[in-house]
């Protein structure tokens, strides 16, 4: 008889203070290392298909497993619309402090790809500041990063809008985008958000983060062209980052084919 799979245990943090403060809703599994952290794409929440089925995996492995929303997204209180890449960085911090412990692969699809490389150097960062005063903490195995987004907010939003739709946003500080997903109803990119985002570009330079890297990405991609993965693999060290292009690939990549290479990097590193 075999060991009954712990269920997942519904938490919360408060992350923040005074005006700025919210509630985030973090769903976490017990079980070995390395761990599961997933972070989620942009409007995107924990109970997509690719998230469930990577904690469903770790159940069946016996392995810890992390995931949670992001202000203004799924479970967690807090307004889409106050939402920046900066806020939901510290709530990226906050729950890997909070309920991570020793190695931890992180798991990043479209703008979780960026949160997973500015999560994991915000790691390295504290680790050796712990390592100076002899603490111990949760580290980096590696990251798992599904068509990966970073810079997005000025590399395929800003620099791709019409002059009218800048216009908007610069002058009213918000413009409705249209969109494909979730129930349709448009959503606002707010001129916060693409401000505050240059505070976090990481395609400038070299991303060292001392750790092996999976990018997968689909060619046939409409909102990250595959070309933006090429560019992130260019700023990584050339030791151990693998990057599987899929011909067929959309920018979901939650087909059961897509799922199955996913669980398959996870597992390779872990």
């Amino acid at each position: 008889m075999t060991d009954a799979i712990p269920d997942t245990v519904l938490d919360f943090i408060d992350v923040g203070e005074g005006a700025s403060a919210r509630r985030i809703a973090v769903r976490r599994r017990a079980g070995k290392g390395p761990g599961l952290v997933w972070l989620g794409g942009f409007k995107s929440d924990m109970q997509g298909s690719k998230a469930l089925a990577l904690d469903a995996w770790a159940g069946d492995h016996g392995r810890a497993a992390v995931r949670f929303d992001y202000s203004g997204h799924g479970e967690s209180g807090g307004d889409f619309a106050d939402g920046t890449i900066g806020r939901w960085l510290e709530e990226s911090v906050a729950v890997f402090e909070r309920f991570c412990d020793g190695p931890q692969i992180l798991i990043g699809s479209s703008m979780g790809g960026w949160m997973a490389l500015l999560l994991a150097r915000e790691i390295r960062k504290r680790q050796e500041n712990r390592q100076e005063n002899q603490q111990e903490s949760a580290s980096l195995a590696g990251l798992v990063l599904i068509a990966p987004a970073p810079d997005f907010t000025e590399e395929l939003m800003w620099k791709n809008f019409p002059a009218a739709v800048k216009k908007e946003i610069e002058t009213k500080g918000v413009w409705l985008r249209p969109s494909e997903y979730g129930d349709g109803s448009p959503y606002p990119i707010t001129r916060n958000l693409i401000e505050e985002g240059r505070n976090h570009l990481v395609l400038g330079g070299a991303i060292d983060l001392g750790c092996p890297v999976r990018i997968l990405q689909g060619a046939q991609d409409p909102d990250v062209p595959w070309q933006h993965a090429f560019a992130l693999t260019h700023r990584l060290p050339a030791d151990d980052v693998v990057l599987t292009l899929i011909q067929d690939g959309d920018h979901r990549l939650s087909r059961p084919q897509d799922i199955a290479r996913i669980l398959a990097a996870v597992a390779e590193i872990g």
